[in-house]
């Protein structure tokens, strides 16, 4: 297969695709991953509303797999009675906590040529979707993220939120010269070929889980697909700011100091 070349590639340096998908597919071409802790109120209500939009707007077959981390409440439960109820719904139990781990376990286990994950809040439009994943299935791009920073998106929180964001993605753009939006934003999608090439280089098992994925495939010279999406804040969201943000300037240092990592990157190791 074609290498593909950096996004910053000189001007006539030829951009190779990927081949489209089969027209006509009996299993899944997408799995959506739904990573959740202790969600027994929102689970079943968001995840039969996911299923819905799916089944009634998406063209191919599809998965929605949801990932408990060692929940300590009925999640559980309730993500077995998902998976007994709806065909296309199934689950696994980590015994770890970690965004990251989640969507590792998911994502390596599975064969649909297409992975995503979303948020169980649904925080982010699911209209955005199909604009998701439509080029990674076309074979135009091999990772594909939602922004809330893009002209185009319609965002609903709070101001210490919005600082927080705006700050990390703009830390990002200043230490490691990345070209993406929006790190954070938890609407992401990758084809299942450069997944298993991305995954094992990814170190982090939680919340930079997804910037550390997206830094290695920029470094590669994967190309990223980037979706302006409609998105409201979750008022309930149980995410520990300042633990997150520590957590995301360790990554953020680890990742500068490991030049021979990023040269091991850019020479094809994806």
């Amino acid at each position: 297969m074609n290498p593909h070349p950096d996004r910053t590639a000189p001007a006539g340096t030829p951009l190779y695709r990927r081949a489209p998908l089969p027209a006509r597919h009996v299993e899944p071409v997408l799995d959506v991953a739904v990573p959740v802790f202790n969600e027994q109120t929102d689970l079943e209500p968001n995840v039969r509303r996911l299923h819905a939009h799916l089944r009634d707007t998406f063209p191919y077959p599809f998965r929605i797999t949801v990932a408990d981390n060692a929940s300590t409440d009925r999640t559980p439960h309730i993500a077995a009675r998902l998976a007994d109820g709806l065909a296309e719904v199934d689950w696994i139990r980590l015994p770890e906590k970690g965004r990251g781990r989640a969507l590792r376990a998911v994502w390596s286990g599975s064969r649909a040529p297409v992975l995503a994950y979303t948020d169980v809040d649904l925080s982010t439009g699911l209209a955005a979707l199909l604009p998701l994943v439509a080029p990674l299935i076309s074979g135009h791009s091999d990772l594909a993220i939602g922004t809330r920073l893009a002209p185009g998106s319609r965002v609903v929180r709070g101001p210490k939120r919005e600082v927080v964001s705006r700050c990390y993605n703009m830390l990002l753009r200043h230490t490691l010269a990345v070209g993406f939006s929006d790190a954070q934003c938890g609407f992401k999608a990758v084809r299942r070929d450069v997944a298993q090439r991305l995954l094992p280089l990814v170190r982090d098992g939680g919340w930079f889980f997804d910037t550390e994925l997206l830094v290695l495939a920029e470094r590669a010279g994967l190309r990223i697909h980037e979706v302006p999406v409609d998105w409201v804040d979750d008022l309930d969201s149980r995410v520990d700011i300042l633990a997150t943000a520590l957590a995301d300037l360790r990554g953020i240092a680890r990742l500068r100091r490991e030049p021979g990592r990023r040269r091991r990157t850019r020479a094809g190791a994806v």
